[in-house]
């Protein structure tokens, strides 16, 4: 039997500087992990607590337009979150926006180190790989967010940028631009830019190479016509971002 993949990548000779990554980009379960189920209804598994909904398909067809790699995982960040640092609390998540995950709530020492030998740890060995095949990398990490979590308030921003206070040289520009669009831009929005151990403090942030972090609000970007609009609109304002940086 062929192993689960923990990680697929698209484009990985293309010239261009710029790596766009998919922390959360499939909903998938490895048939190893509790006999591929969690023990949730297929309805859950289909939101956005088991993937970024619209995100591998907008980075699929982003990084084609940008000329870049791409690297993204293929599995739920409900198995083991990969924007996670291993120490966090939320790695494997029991409980995500009103819906509870029995197969994690007892979810063992040995189990959890299990996911992360098989799934976390290459995905983010192959990152490692691809970001260092060149001095000058930029990351673009591609993420999408809910309209709307349970019993909150609708969230405004048809995308957000997220950044750390540790290197906001490209979100900030980025931020104008996409503004200057007439498009409503959460700066920082829905959530903070900036946990230790997630992927842009890893791959970004610890190395020093610039980065974006690109938030999508999923129901504009859920069928193809919409991550093909968005790749459209965003590539080319990330290339103009990055060569008015001087970075």
């Amino acid at each position: 039997m062929t192993p689960h993949p923990a990680y697929r990548t698209a484009g990985t000779e293309r010239p261009s500087r710029w790596l766009v990554t998919v922390d959360h980009a499939t909903n998938t379960i490895p048939d190893w992990v509790c006999g591929d189920s969690l023990g949730i209804a297929a309805q859950d598994m289909a939101r956005h607590i088991a993937y970024d909904v619209g995100a591998l398909g907008l980075a699929e067809r982003l990084a084609a337009r940008l000329d870049a790699p791409m690297i993204s995982t293929d599995f739920s960040r409900l198995v083991i979150d990969p924007n996670r640092g291993e120490d966090d609390p939320t790695l494997v998540m029991r409980l995500y926006d009103g819906t509870v995950i029995p197969a994690n709530r007892n979810a063992c020492a040995e189990q959890i180190e299990q996911r992360l030998a098989r799934l976390y740890r290459p995905y983010h060995a192959a990152l490692a790989d691809i970001a260092g095949a060149r001095t000058d990398r930029v990351i673009c990490a591609v993420h999408s967010f809910t309209p709307c979590l349970r019993g909150r308030p609708p969230r405004p921003w048809q995308v957000g940028i997220l950044y750390s206070h540790r290197d906001a040289r490209l979100a900030k520009p980025l931020i104008a631009a996409l503004a200057a669009q007439g498009l409503c831009v959460g700066d920082n929005e829905p959530y903070s830019g900036h946990l230790d151990g997630d992927s842009i403090d890893r791959h970004a942030l610890t190395p020093g190479r610039p980065n974006v972090l690109i938030e999508l609000r999923n129901d504009l970007i859920a069928q193809p016509d919409g991550q093909i609009a968005w790749a459209d609109r965003l590539a080319p304002v990330l290339d103009q971002v990055l060569r008015d940086s001087g970075l």
